[in-house]
């Protein structure tokens, strides 16, 4: 194992024999993008072989235990949550949201699954009112205070050309909390759940709703300037380009992607949460005391590997099983490919993990952005970088963690290149590395 710091850029970590070549890549994207404080984490087989962090301002509070929102990555924690209610026979995901929440009825609302919800086809993808800060701390959550605004929402959809699948980005958390607390039988939020029977046990360091000790240890987020963002595409790769993208790549994936983003219902609705501006609010305590399980769940990327590498297993891990056979079945069963917005190629499951699968050569760009690279995957992605995905197959928990946001980057494709390269390094792995 390679346990040494290198000094001159500030790579930390370890790397088992065989995934040296993702270091190197770590430390080469440390050095050319617009990074701050970024975090990796990779299982193989239940093991960790990867364990890598780095601050480029030497941040001397940061490290790889800190924790960072990982923004739409979350929602695989809400996936699972819910599958835990399948583990005991609490939970279908064929039945209707009204029958475990008779409220929910009315405004078109009626006939709603649970696999529609977490497919973002409920019709739910924007309120029209903004939630209190106050209403998502687990108190007011209890006091159904987010529960009676989506009692009252109406079901609204798109247009047909686009079809059911609206990406709720927000408020598909919102409502997968009010249908586990209601079923749960001890009455709790998704976060928790999460904390007491997931987190705590598999040693987990990730949370949905921080106490006042995990406040002061969480790194905050920063938004790269599109303007920045832009400017350096049109640097040469060779020249130290700091995107991804260069500039013809970024503006084929915005001319796709722009259109869907200011047609959608959500350029029409009120901000999801009040006072909500930027994404700058996601860094206030208040906010992050609260529950949003959509988008809000903090964790440092070895957390949220470990719990990727128990998926990866099929819900067990160290000899505890977390996820049911059937459960953890049901949750991967039935992926529906349909085009997010009328723009991009998902194959959600019932459970609601999307699955990655190879595509044609002459797929659409956005196709192969989405999917080359991380064939064989589940999971989901966040908001400008953080990706918290496992291969079953090859028995991968993965986890990308960064601070630094890229909004550009749609399809998280940054974080995309360390799961390729896992993914070459395992095929090139000896068999004696392999399990049998």
């Amino acid at each position: 194992m390679n346990q040494k710091k290198d000094q001159t850029d500030m790579i930390c970590g370890t790397t088992e024999a065989g995934f040296e070549s993702v270091k190197q890549l770590f430390t080469e994207q440390m050095k050319t993008l617009a990074e701050e404080n970024t975090q990796l984490c990779v299982y193989h087989q239940g093991k960790k072989v990867i364990d890598l962090w780095a601050s480029k301002n030497q941040d001397p509070n940061f490290n790889a235990d800190s924790l960072i929102n990982v923004f739409s990555s979350s929602k695989s924690l809400e996936a699972i949550a819910l599958a835990s209610l399948v583990t005991k026979g609490l939970l279908r995901y064929d039945a209707k949201l009204c029958d475990y929440w008779p409220e929910f009825k009315g405004g078109g609302k009626d006939d709603v699954s649970v696999a529609d919800l977490m497919r973002h086809e409920a019709g739910l993808a924007n309120f029209d009112t903004s939630i209190d800060l106050d209403d998502l701390l687990p108190q007011g959550i209890r006091a159904n205070c987010v529960g009676k605004t989506i009692e009252q929402q109406t079901q609204h959809f798109r247009s047909p050309a686009t079809g059911k699948r609206e990406y709720h980005a927000v408020t598909r958390g919102w409502i997968a909390n009010e249908i586990f607390r209601r079923v749960d039988p001890q009455g709790r939020t998704i976060g928790e759940y999460l904390k007491e029977d997931v987190s705590t046990p598999l040693d987990a360091d990730v949370v949905i709703g921080l106490d006042d000790s995990e406040l002061e240890r969480t790194s905050d987020v920063k938004l790269l300037s599109f303007g920045a963002h832009i400017r350096a595409s049109f640097r040469p790769k060779i020249f130290g380009r700091r995107v991804l993208h260069n500039f013809l790549q970024l503006a084929a994936r915005m001319l796709k992607i722009l259109p869907s983003l200011r047609n959608g219902s959500s350029s029409k609705a009120p901000a999801p949460i009040t006072g909500m501006t930027d994404v700058g609010i996601f860094n206030d305590k208040r906010l992050r005391k609260g529950e949003t399980p959509s988008a809000n769940a903090h964790g440092s990327a070895r957390g949220f590997a470990r719990i990727a590498a128990m998926m990866a297993a099929g819900g067990n891990l160290d000899g505890e099983e977390y996820l049911s056979p059937n459960a953890w079945q049901s949750m991967h069963q039935n992926p529906m490919p349909a085009k997010m917005g009328g723009v991009i190629h998902t194959r959600f499951t019932q459970g609601g993990v999307d699955q990655f699968l190879p595509v044609e050569k002459d797929s659409p760009l956005l196709e192969k952005a989405f999917n080359d690279g991380r064939e064989g995957f589940y999971g989901w992605m966040g908001l400008g970088g953080s990706i918290f995905q496992w291969h079953p197959e090859a028995q991968i928990g993965f986890a990308f963690v960064p601070s630094s946001l890229h909004m550009l980057d749609f399809l998280n494709e940054r974080g995309k290149l360390y799961q390729a390269e896992v993914l070459r390094c395992i095929d090139q792995l000896p068999k004696s590395q392999t399990l049998t």
